[in-house]
């Protein structure tokens, strides 16, 4: 029943699935567009995106309420999100290394909750894998930087921008099979 009703709130309020899909396809272009700007300015950019995701994570999370409760994992990656944004705006001049941990940290534990989210959406809706895939590429991404953190600000920069436009495909993707979704009846569990 919980997972019905975390359902029917998330297809009725797609267009938030869809904005976030939106925000972190922008910042995957605008990261090609401008690979020559320095550090600095990327890391203001990936603040921005992280900060913008982080509140609409947060907005989504209290509009899907399961019984007055929030969507919890909505809430931990809307707040890391935002935590990650002012941390960036705080202390632009921190080392490529600190900034590419933390840019890691976040999209593996980020990737960690939509995969826990796919899970428990997987006999609810068609195409839950989309979810579980943008979790699986989080994870991934947050690996390859932990393990490869000297790759360049350059190599970098494109990672993040390619990730950013997969990872914002899939959520705009997730958003229309969530409106599809939206007055059918829940599945038989």
């Amino acid at each position: 029943m919980a997972i019905t009703a975390m359902l029917e709130d998330l297809s009725r309020n797609w267009g938030w699935v869809a904005l976030r899909g939106v925000v972190a396809l922008l910042f995957g272009i605008f990261a090609f567009i401008w690979p020559g700007k320095t550090l600095a300015a990327v890391v203001i950019v990936f603040g921005a995106f992280a900060f913008a995701d982080g509140i609409l994570a947060l907005i989504a999370a209290f509009k899907v309420r399961d019984q007055g409760k929030p969507f919890w994992s909505l809430v931990i990656v809307g707040l890391l999100g935002v935590a990650a944004g002012i941390a960036t705006f705080f202390w632009p001049g921190m080392t490529a290394l600190l900034l590419v941990t933390f840019i890691g940290a976040w999209a593996f534990v980020m990737g960690i909750f939509e995969i826990a989210a796919a899970i428990r959406l997987r006999k609810e809706i068609e195409g839950e894998w989309l979810m579980g895939l943008s979790g699986v590429l989080s994870v991934l991404f947050g690996l390859f930087v932990f393990f490869q953190p000297g790759g360049g600000a350059l190599a970098l920069i494109w990672v993040i921008g390619a990730y950013a436009i997969f990872f914002g495909m899939l959520l705009i993707v997730l958003a229309f099979k969530l409106k599809g979704h939206a007055g059918r009846p829940a599945a038989a569990t």
